[in-house]
This record gives structure tokens, C-alpha cells and sequence, in this order.
């Protein structure tokens, strides 16, 4: 099996600052990934450590929702959540650099998430976690790309 792992980063000519509030706004996600299509937090809740929320993704060939839970809410530094808590982690790290922020985003495929592949999809499991390894690897740079487009045309 490949790599659980992976990020990529680009540099982005806006604060740390406004584009954490860009990402932790979850209701957003749809307009920089390439496979979510929207996400809406649990009434009440807002970006902190602790907070659910729900995302719709569409391919080609399916559409699935998700809940995920925020860990890591560090206001400008981190935001990072789980899928299905235990899952799958994505987050976003955002650093001062020369001329903007270095925005990271990272991908983990978490051993909760092998074990839930394991048993919900049985001897397919590898075929899958490698499908979403793809898409991961495929996906983190088209979001970057849209953040930095949509960041940057304000």
C-alpha cells in the first residue's frame, strides 16, 4: 500500500489571519475542493476544538456524506478536523513567509480509518484506501490552487 500521508503547500499574498477564517469556515469548503460539494456544522457550533459538522461529497461514481469533528482550532496556526472522529485527519497550517502566507494542507489516513476500511469493505479495503490515497494526492493541490485564486481576487 502507498503512503497515508501527504501535503502540499502554496503561498498565498493574504494574512495567516483571514485565511484561517477563510478555511475554518466549513461552509465554504465547497468552493475549493475538487470532491466537496458543501458542509454545514451542527446547529450552534462554530470553528473550535470539539465541534461537528457534516460534509457532502459527489464523484463520478458516488455521493457520500461525512462527519467530522474539529481538532485543532488555533486561530491564524491551525485548523484541523477528523472524519468520523477517528478516521482520517485534514488540516491546514498557515505561516508567515516573504510576500504572504504558506498555506499546508495535509492529508493522514489514521489507523482507525484502515481498521474501519477493513471492516466495512473486507478484501476491497486495499482498493479503496488506495482510491482515496489518490485522491488525496490529486485533490490537495486543486484545493490549494482555488483557495489562492479565490484569496487573492478579494
Amino acid at each position: 500500500m502507498s503512503e497515508l500521508t501527504f501535503s502540499d503547500s502554496v503561498l498565498i499574498t493574504r494574512t495567516r489571519e483571514d485565511l484561517y477564517d477563510m478555511i475554518s469556515d466549513v461552509a465554504r469548503m465547497g468552493e475549493f475542493s475538487p470532491v466537496c460539494r458543501e458542509c454545514w456544522w451542527d446547529e450552534g457550533v462554530e470553528p473550535v476544538v470539539g465541534a461537528w459538522f457534516t460534509g457532502r461529497n459527489e464523484t463520478p461514481e458516488r455521493t457520500w456524506e461525512t462527519r467530522s469533528q474539529v481538532v485543532a482550532a488555533d486561530h491564524g496556526v491551525e485548523f484541523a478536523f477528523i472524519v468520523g472522529g477517528t478516521w482520517i485527519r485534514w488540516g491546514y497550517r498557515f505561516a508567515d513567509v516573504a510576500g504572504g502566507t504558506l498555506v499546508t494542507e495535509s492529508w493522514d489516513f489514521l489507523p482507525d480509518g484502515l481498521a474501519r476500511f477493513a471492516e466495512r469493505f473486507g478484501d476491497d479495503a486495499p482498493a479503496q484506501i488506495e482510491d482515496r490515497r489518490r485522491a488525496a494526492h490529486e485533490g490537495i493541490p486543486l484545493t490549494l490552487a482555488a483557495i489562492k485564486r479565490i484569496a487573492e481576487s478579494r
